[in-house]
């Protein structure tokens, strides 16, 4: 029997190249992702709702059950990307596998506008550059939920090992029809600008900065921006496995150059995604990095006030309570959940929320993929600016105003071996404190770890993360000073000092 453990996390399975990422353990993966579509086809997601895609649309249901396969731009990523689509089709299933790299979001389009029965996207999304990814996306085109992963987990433990060697040779596979290589930026490109108002973006000239940063979007975030009749100012745009020398992310930090370009050249923004297009990152004309949390609500009070679209909100555990007052401003009403863009993509998908995003830099909107895009939340800003023809910390200001001030920030701890995780968690379990910052705790929340909410409205959240050795502090407050201060109670209690 095969002894690798595979094991996913938030977002699919991300391991270190060449030591538990390899080509044996990523057949493993895919024959097991293989056997769970075959062993669920006549029910679960291969049953009445996978097959009604095809009536509904007058498609003949496929004989030939098909799954699509896309790719970032990290080391080997198209060479895993061909050894998943060989595996495939030695289970006898037909991979559409893209003809370049193609971001996270537009894999997903893909599996969604194909009827696929699934679909594989290979990326670490934000990971440092030695890691790899598998990612798998069900026919619904979202992130796939615990019950599925869990379900891939048990079947790529039990493969033997000849089991998970199985493999047709690629040109075989293509001869065979079996594999076929195709566009996914096409329809990618007809569906988004589907969603955004060409002419009013056309007509406001804007300049603009485009952050590539070495990842999947290189050939996606300019083209559409140029296409919508901005100049664009294209930024790291070359393929770069090693991004630079750090992870392909879109914090402040790694967004540098895109505040220099647009301060520089007087631009109107900077437009940035991560190393597989799924996050965003926004810089306004002055050079500010605008947080993802506000981007949320810039997002939600663009689409109801100049967009004149409805629909609820939702959001997940650790993010800013900026967009629910948006939300409440305009009498729609919130949902939180779990950290994890699967939960927020299983709202998206009943058509009865209008935006879901989370504090980490993903958003999507009603119509679109129930997964992040971070091409099309650029995209909204563009056109946000293209209505409003003002900065965004103005927009902003004028927000705070009508609905209060938000000032929040999240930092990483990176756990050691002489941090006692499991006695900090015991505590705040059994004996929490009940006062942080000199503010009493109103209540706690343990939906996704532990967030302390205090009567003003301020809260301080505390949880693992579930990709890396690290715990998370949230914190929001009115002011600065109240949020720092929360963020100094944070630390004392994993420090074991309150």
């Amino acid at each position: 029997m095969a002894t690798a453990t595979i094991k996913f996390g938030a977002s699919g399975w991300r391991a270190v190249i060449a030591e538990d990422f390899t080509l044996s353990n990523l057949r493993r993966v895919t024959h097991a992702a293989a056997e769970h579509i075959r062993e669920n086809r006549e029910y679960g997601y291969k049953g009445e709702e996978y097959l009604l895609h095809f009536e509904t649309n007058g498609k003949p249901s496929p004989k030939i059950p098909h799954v699509a396969i896309g790719c970032d731009t990290r080391y080997m990523s198209e060479e895993f990307a061909k050894n998943a689509a060989e595996a495939f089709a030695a289970e006898g299933f037909c991979a559409l596998l893209s003809d370049a790299e193609a971001p996270t979001p537009v894999t997903a389009w893909t599996v969604m506008n194909t009827y696929a029965a699934g679909g594989v996207m290979i990326t670490a999304s934000h990971n440092p550059p030695h890691y790899n990814g598998f990612k798998w996306l069900p026919y619904w085109g979202g992130p796939a939920t615990p019950a599925i992963t869990d379900d891939l987990e048990a079947r790529a433990q039990r493969l033997t090992i000849a089991e998970s060697e199985k493999f047709m040779p690629f040109e075989q596979g293509v001869s065979a029809g079996l594999i076929k290589v195709i566009d996914f930026r096409t329809d990618y490109f007809k569906q988004l600008f589907s969603l955004l108002d060409e002419k009013a973006i056309k007509k406001a000239g804007l300049k603009i900065a485009a952050d590539s940063v070495h990842g999947a979007v290189r050939t996606y975030l300019r083209p559409a921006l140029e296409r919508l009749g901005a100049k664009v100012t294209g930024l790291r745009e070359n393929r770069d496995v090693m991004f630079g020398g750090r992870s392909p992310d879109t914090d402040e930090e790694n967004l540098k150059l895109l505040k220099e370009t647009v301060v520089g050249n007087k631009l109107h923004l900077g437009l940035a995604c991560d190393g597989d297009g799924d996050r965003f990152g926004i810089i306004d004309s002055d050079g500010a990095w605008i947080s993802p949390n506000l981007v949320l609500g810039l997002a939600l009070e663009h689409l109801v006030k100049n967009r004149g679209l409805k629909g609820n909100l939702a959001r997940s555990v650790m993010t800013s309570h900026f967009a629910d007052s948006i939300a409440r401003y305009h009498g729609l009403e919130v949902r939180e959940t779990a950290v994890g863009f699967k939960h927020i993509g299983n709202l998206l998908r009943t058509g009865q929320y209008l935006l879901g995003g989370e504090e980490s830099g993903g958003l999507s909107i009603m119509g679109h993929v129930p997964e992040k895009d971070g091409i099309l939340a650029c995209l909204l800003m563009a056109e946000m600016a293209a209505y409003e023809r003002k900065p965004i910390k103005k927009i902003l200001a004028e927000l705070n105003k009508k609905v209060g001030n938000f000032v929040n920030a999240r930092i990483n701890l990176r756990l050691d071996k002489n941090m006692n995780m499991a006695a900090v968690i015991e505590k705040l379990q059994h004996r929490p404190p009940l006062n942080l910052a000199g503010s009493s705790v109103w209540r706690i929340d343990h939906t996704d770890g532990f967030k302390f909410i205090m009567k003003d409205g301020s809260w301080l959240g505390l949880r693992l993360s579930g990709t890396e050795p690290v715990m998370r502090i949230y914190a929001e407050a009115a002011s600065l000073p109240k949020m720092n201060a929360l963020i100094d109670s944070g630390k004392k209690i994993l420090s074991g000092k309150l």
